[in-house]
């Protein structure tokens, strides 16, 4: 295949999941003004329900004009040769690998989180702030995005340099010692991400003494869920919406629960939550998901083994040389196909996981809290309470409200 024909592709591509989504979103845009099922009547009243259909496609219209910049710049840059001009320039800074790649790489997302920022500033200080759901501050946006580049530069600049070495010393073998480097790297970030990562952003706590810590302590010890693990994160200082999440392997394990979640909801709401959280252990969905995304990493960094090499790719990209850099970027955009193939199946997955935790939730707790607490949850987050099935098909990791509600209830 010569360049130009990869070049029309990578095009044809990025044009191809640039007008899936738009038209899956125009129809859940659309769905998202049908009336309140019956069987959620009571989440809201008539006049916050208009506030969540205006809040849903004030969202959806922002993501048009961010996406349609992002999209027409990418086109622009592709078809100038953009990159291939990039890997020149760069080449008379640092003429050898592994400085070449790691420049261009840096480079790549330096610039692209700078031009994201400007619409994610108006997403979050105009529209969140507009519908209440803000509370950060400018102090902590910026606070964040320093330790946010830092983390990259630290983790993303350990694992390209390892990377770029494997290429370079195993080539087309590179992928089976960095899948395995990957691999240890994605196990150890799950197992310590609450003790490691989460702190340098936000602060947790051991659940305090009082009614809702001897509720939790009584249905722990019920299902044999050690209760020293359970941790509330200072989710308020970034925005009002609660949520709850379960995160780690072993000893490390931890459930842990937005403030904003215990300032809004009963304990017996909350014990629900947490019996949910529970059931995620207990069913092993945590591990089965890592292992699932540890193959499809595999798979890609097989797939990744046949092209890396390829002149023509980082000629379609305006390359005058072979460059790894190029090869890899080409190949990211290559790929999103299969990866919206296994993204619709990974979502298949979770959403069987969701059914299984809310399915122990009732058996071992009670279907009624739980329900009541996802109403709320949607309620104060504005949710879609329609969104239109291939939407929901194609993007949803959780069951659509509606759905969820009526698994429960049929259980006995």
């Amino acid at each position: 295949m010569d360049y130009k024909t990869i070049l029309y592709l990578l095009i044809g591509i990025l044009t191809f999941d640039f007008l899936i989504n738009k038209v899956l979103g125009l129809l859940n845009n659309k769905s998202s003004k049908q009336p309140i099922p019956s069987e959620l009547a009571g989440i809201y009243n008539d006049e916050k329900y208009a506030t969540s259909q205006t809040y849903q496609s004030e969202v959806f219209r922002f993501s048009i004009i961010s996406s349609t910049f992002s999209f027409i710049l990418m086109l622009a840059i592709l078809w100038l040769g953009g990159f291939g001009w990039l890997d020149e320039y760069l080449r008379g800074i640092a003429p050898v690998e592994p400085l070449t790649s790691l420049y261009f790489f840096g480079v790549v997302y330096i610039v692209s989180d700078l031009i994201g920022i400007p619409f994610d500033l108006y997403g979050t200080f105009v529209i969140e702030e507009r519908y209440g759901f803000n509370k950060m501050t400018v102090k902590t946006y910026i606070l964040d995005k320093i330790k946010g580049y830092a983390l990259t530069l630290i983790f993303g600049g350990i694992i390209a340099s390892l990377f770029i070495v494997l290429v370079m010393f195993f080539e087309e073998n590179f992928w089976i010692y960095f899948w395995v480097a990957i691999s240890v790297f994605m196990i150890f970030i799950n197992i310590f991400y609450t003790s490691l990562i989460i702190p340098l952003f936000n602060k947790l706590s051991p659940l305090e003494e009082g009614d809702l810590k001897t509720a939790i302590t009584n249905y722990s010890q019920k299902v044999g869920f050690p209760l020293n693990n359970i941790f509330v994160i200072d989710g308020s200082k970034r925005s009002s919406k609660g949520n709850a999440f379960f995160s780690g392997l072993g000893k490390k394990k931890k459930v842990v629960l937005y403030d904003t979640l215990i300032e809004k909801h009963t304990n017996e709401e909350l014990v629900g939550v947490l019996a949910h959280e529970v059931g995620h252990f207990k069913k092993k969905h945590i591990i089965w998901s890592m292992l699932l995304s540890i193959l499809q990493t595999g798979f890609m960094l097989w797939l990744l083994s046949k092209f890396i090499f390829s002149s023509e790719i980082s000629w379609a990209l305006g390359g005058n040389v072979t460059a790894l850099h190029l090869n890899v970027f080409a190949f990211a955009i290559l790929f999103s196909p299969i990866s919206m193939i296994i993204g619709v199946f990974m979502n298949l997955f979770s959403r069987k996981n969701e059914y299984e935790a809310d399915e122990y939730a009732v058996k071992t707790y009670d279907k009624k809290p739980l329900i009541a607490a996802l109403k709320k949850l949607t309620s104060d987050s504005l949710g879609n309470l329609t969104p239109h099935p291939w939407y929901e098909f194609m993007n949803y990791s959780h069951p659509s409200l509606l759905k969820r509600i009526k698994a429960m209830k049929a259980i006995k």
